[in-house]
């Protein structure tokens, strides 16, 4: 029988290829991608974003400060949202003579317990956001606005996009 004899230099090139040869985990990369993710994180996180509607336009509005993240109704042209939550259809709304909207009082209500409040919320009043088309009516702003009045909901915003100044 005719046997192969290995070089001892091959029987090392192959232990170096075996010992060397294997894939490792690229930590630069790794940390390339985390650095991204922390940046991310922390420019999205810095600014507060209110709920986005393509069903409402909103008002443009001159500002200095940035209002502090509140209990949000969004009106939609069909409905009353209160932070995602429908609580009355516009259309009934404005066919009603009551002066204040119930599902939306009691939803606000709720959303009092909810949260916990310092002696200045009682002091000062609630606050609140109110997200609206540019062209709701008038008379149904002045349910909501009521509404949030009789729920304790005395400081409100009327959230609008900021205009450049100048």
């Amino acid at each position: 029988m005719n046997s192969l004899k290995i070089s001892s230099r091959s029987k090392r090139m192959e232990h170096f290829k075996g010992l060397h040869g294997r894939s490792g985990l690229n930590l630069v990369s790794l940390m390339d991608i985390f650095t991204i993710l922390v940046f991310f994180l922390l420019v999205s996180s810095g600014a507060q974003q209110l709920p986005n509607s393509k069903e409402i336009t909103l008002p443009t509005s001159v500002a200095d400060s940035v209002p502090k993240e509140t209990l949000v109704i969004a009106i939609t042209k069909t409905d009353i949202l209160v932070q995602g939550e429908k609580v009355a259809t516009i259309s009934d709304l404005l066919e009603e003579n009551e002066t204040t909207i119930a599902g939306l009082e009691k939803e606000l209500k709720f959303q009092a317990s909810k949260r916990q409040f310092s002696t200045i919320d009682d002091e000062v009043g609630r606050t609140i956001t109110i997200m609206g088309d540019e062209n709701i009516p008038y008379q149904l702003l002045r349910k909501i606005l009521a509404t949030c009045r009789q729920a304790g909901y005395t400081t409100i915003a009327f959230a609008a996009f900021q205009k450049a100044k100048g």
